[in-house]
């Protein structure tokens, strides 16, 4: 299953976020994949695309994070998926 996880850094501000990833890494368990992301210009969004099997793996990497990020999870499918399932 793949995610879509928007994280908003607290208070705005990206710092202490990329200085915990410079030090220490994503601080993922195995078998929590990540795929992409992409921030937003003002630096206090990030989108990334996650992917597990045991969404339990999700909760475990946010809990690494939430101290400074504050995130919302989207289970999400491709475009091409949900073009196969959709009756035209």
């Amino acid at each position: 299953m793949h995610y879509m996880v928007v994280e908003r850094f607290r208070a705005g501000e990206a710092a202490p976020v990329y200085r915990r990833f410079a030090e220490r890494g994503r601080l993922a368990p195995e078998g929590l994949e990540y795929i992409s992301s992409w921030v937003n210009l003002k630096l206090g969004v990030c989108y990334q695309v996650m992917a597990c099997d045991d969404p339990s793996l999700l909760q475990s990497w946010m809990a690494n994070w939430e101290d400074l990020v504050e995130f919302e999870v989207v289970p999400v499918v491709t475009s091409a998926e949900a073009a196969s399932t959709v009756s035209l």
